[in-house]
C-alpha cells in the first residue's frame, strides 16, 4: 500500500484506483467506503475507465457517498460510452426500471445490446429478455434464445436455467 498512495499521492490514476480497492474490499486495511469513494473519484476525474464505473456503483448503492441516481446514472453514462460493459448493462437497467432517468425501452436495448456485444453475460441476459418480451425491438424468440446461449455459454447460470428448463424468459411490459 505504501508504494501506491505514494504513487497516488503524485497523480498516478492507477495507483488512485488501486487504494480505492484496497479500502473498497478491506484488502490489509479495514474497509471504509469514504475513502474507498475519494481514491476511486480522484481516479475518475483522470478519466481512469474503472474507476468511473465504480463512482457510478457507490453512488448507486450509497457506499462512501450519499445514494443519488442522478449522480450514479451520470458516471455510468460516462464509463458506458467509453465501452465499460458493466456500466452499459447498468443504464440499461436504469432505462428500463426508471434509475435516476426517465422509462427509455428503446434506450434500454440499445445499451444492452452494447453490453452483450462487448461479451458482457448480463447484457446477453438483458438482450435476450429484450427480444423475448418487446423492450424496445419487436419480439424475436431466435435473438432472445442465441443472446440466452451465449450467456449461458460464459457459465452465466440464470441463463442457463432459462434454456436448460425451457422457461418462458419474458417480462411484463407496463
Amino acid at each position: 500500500r505504501k508504494w501506491f498512495r505514494l504513487a497516488a499521492e503524485q497523480g498516478e490514476s492507477k495507483s488512485m484506483f488501486e487504494l480505492g480497492r484496497f479500502y473498497d474490499h478491506g484488502k490489509g486495511v479495514p474497509v471504509d467506503y469514504e475513502e474507498a469513494f475519494k481514491w476511486y473519484k480522484r481516479a475518475a476525474d483522470l478519466e481512469y475507465l474503472e474507476a468511473e464505473a465504480l463512482v457510478g456503483v457507490m453512488y448507486a448503492k450509497g457506499l462512501g457517498v450519499p445514494e443519488d441516481r442522478k449522480e450514479a446514472f451520470k458516471w455510468h453514462q460516462r464509463a458506458a460510452a467509453k465501452g465499460h460493459s458493466d456500466a452499459q448493462v447498468w443504464l440499461a437497467t436504469a432505462y428500463l426500471n426508471s434509475l435516476g432517468v426517465l422509462h427509455d425501452y428503446k434506450e434500454a436495448f440499445k445499451w444492452y445490446r452494447q453490453a452483450a456485444e462487448n461479451g458482457n453475460a448480463d447484457g446477453q441476459i438483458g438482450l435476450g429478455f429484450a427480444y423475448a418480451s418487446g423492450i424496445g425491438v419487436p419480439i424475436d424468440e431466435k435473438e432472445a434464445r442465441k443472446n440466452f446461449m451465449l450467456a449461458a455459454n460464459q457459465g452465466h447460470t440464470f441463463a442457463q436455467l432459462v434454456l436448460g428448463e425451457g422457461l418462458e424468459p419474458t417480462v411484463t411490459v407496463t
